[in-house]
């Protein structure tokens, strides 16, 4: 068994504020340290549920925060980002058995999370087909391309509450709760428990309801809090304004979407 495992840190037990989740500041050493843990639990579920090969994909902001020494050997973890669409499943393919995400976190718009965004925290909203989007939906639908199907999922109640509406199949653990800008948390360590059991029960069963189905059209529009990024990203091929702080795209192709996503949230 092949998985391939991204990770966030908004969506870990404890993160409430940004100063928590930038490299600058002292509070970040601490939450790190528990992104590192969760995945940590995350990979020993795969290997306990028989995984022969993990990889890793860092997602989040420099994507050089996991501590390597603290994964199991049989981890490949992937640093910094490459530059290719898949964004924060960069070096997924159709030779993984699974896709799992790990410390993921509510849409942007959302007030299930003080933390809550979408790929980038200059846009107040991405939407497709006129569904709000977080990052899970991005990513789901990416693996949907490779056809791997999405097992599991551990953030806030928010993110995991979504994501079982899109993934029925799918095994979550909520690790905790926001409204406004508080949040209530799982003791750290319980929450390794909980993902590292939740992982293995997600591997131990049938994939057939985790897989995602691709909309056959896709219209994707991108709130901008400052007009002056909604009229530069107008010039992307394909996409226009709908209003000062909304670009809209339309394609059929999915991949196209991420290449969008990927120039226009360069900021």
């Amino acid at each position: 068994m092949k998985v391939f495992i991204s990770a966030d840190i908004e969506g870990i037990t404890g993160t409430t504020a940004w100063d928590e989740t930038e490299k600058k500041h002292a509070d970040y050493a601490e939450f790190r340290e528990q992104m590192t843990a969760e995945v940590n639990a995350a990979c020993m579920g795969a290997l306990d549920a028989g995984a022969q090969e993990i990889w890793v994909k860092d997602a989040h902001d420099s994507a050089r925060n996991l501590i390597a020494t603290r994964l199991p050997r049989e981890v490949k973890l992937l640093r910094g980002w490459s530059g290719h669409p898949y964004l924060m499943v960069s070096g997924l393919d159709a030779s993984f058995d699974a896709l799992l995400m790990v410390g993921y976190h509510a849409r942007a718009g959302s007030n299930r999370n003080p933390l809550a965004h979408s790929m980038t925290t200059s846009a107040s909203f991405i939407k497709i087909n006129e569904q709000y989007a977080s990052e899970f939906m991005l990513n789901a639908y990416t693996a949907a391309l490779e056809n791997v199907p999405v097992v599991f999922v551990s953030g806030d109640a928010g993110l995991c509450e979504e994501a079982a509406t899109l993934v029925p199949g799918l095994t979550g653990v909520t690790v905790k709760e926001g409204s406004g800008g508080s949040t209530l948390n799982l003791h750290p360590e319980l929450a390794v428990e909980k993902i590292r059991a939740g992982v293995h029960k997600a591997l131990s069963g049938g994939y057939a309801a985790c897989r995602v189905a691709l909309p056959a059209h896709f219209v994707v529009e991108i709130g901008f809090k400052q007009h002056i990024h909604a009229y530069a990203a107008s010039f992307y091929p394909g996409a226009s304004q709908k209003d000062e702080h909304t670009l809209r795209f339309e394609t059929d192709s999915y991949f196209e979407v991420l290449r969008m996503v990927a120039f226009v949230l360069n900021w």
